[in-house]
């Protein structure tokens, strides 16, 4: 490598460190995704909480064996139950959501967060959106799930626990803060992942800053840095 692009380049990253430090920020306080986009990130467990009343916290896989000798268990659907859902794919800690209908023996509706995508995010709230039992035996053991990107039944079976009941009548309230699933273009059945894993999200906005300082990265074979010091030639 030539001295005057290796000086060019020292230059170039000299450059980059006056204008972070002139941002007067340490790394660790460069906003999260969660301040960047403004709308509350509700997983499932909060949201069935308040709905149904029942005073259970942990991932949702571990629901219906802290339910055990506290909440009545079972396999029909009640308004005010919360649906347990067990891990399955990359649905990794099990899901809940509160029932907020029984539509008939194998269709019911609930409410319940952090399933369906928005862009690129999960962590809305979707209010009464269908369930249907698909089990042999109608006993609510797998279920399929509104998915709310292809405005159809996900083609998932999940596997359910059953239902945990309340103790006395559920409040069926949603917080206040919480932010519901906005109306979204339809996409292709298999243009969208219908587990609700946990996503990729930025951890701070040094994409953005680089942008801000250097442009939009170009194409083409030559790299981001060399296209970025030909304007300093």
């Amino acid at each position: 490598m030539g001295n005057g692009i290796l000086n060019r380049r020292k230059l170039l990253l000299g450059l980059g460190g006056v204008a972070l430090a002139g941002l007067a920020v340490p790394a660790s306080a460069l906003p999260m995704a969660d301040d960047i986009n403004d709308d509350p990130y509700w997983q499932c467990v909060p949201i069935a909480r308040t709905m149904s009343g029942i005073q259970i916290y942990g991932d949702a896989h571990t629901w219906w064996d802290q339910a055990e000798g506290r909440y009545r268990k079972g396999t029909d659907p009640k308004k005010g139950a919360v649906l347990n859902f067990m891990p399955h794919g990359g649905m990794k800690l099990g899901h809940v959501a509160a029932v907020t209908k029984i539509l008939d023996d194998r269709n019911i509706l609930v409410t319940h967060s952090n399933w369906s995508p928005y862009g690129g995010r999960r962590g809305y709230v979707e209010k009464n959106v269908r369930v249907i039992d698909v089990s042999e035996d109608n006993d609510w053991s797998r279920v399929r799930v509104w998915f709310s990107p292809i405005g159809d039944m996900g083609g998932t079976e999940w596997p359910t626990f059953g239902f945990i009941y309340p103790n006395g009548r559920p409040p069926m309230a949603l917080p206040e803060t919480a932010m519901e699933l906005p109306k979204q273009p339809l996409q292709p059945r298999m243009a969208v992942r219908e587990d609700p894993e946990e996503e990729i999200r930025p951890t701070s906005r040094m994409a953005d800053i680089r942008k801000s300082l250097f442009g939009p990265a170009p194409t083409g074979r030559l790299s981001y840095l060399d296209r970025t010091l030909k304007r300093f030639k």
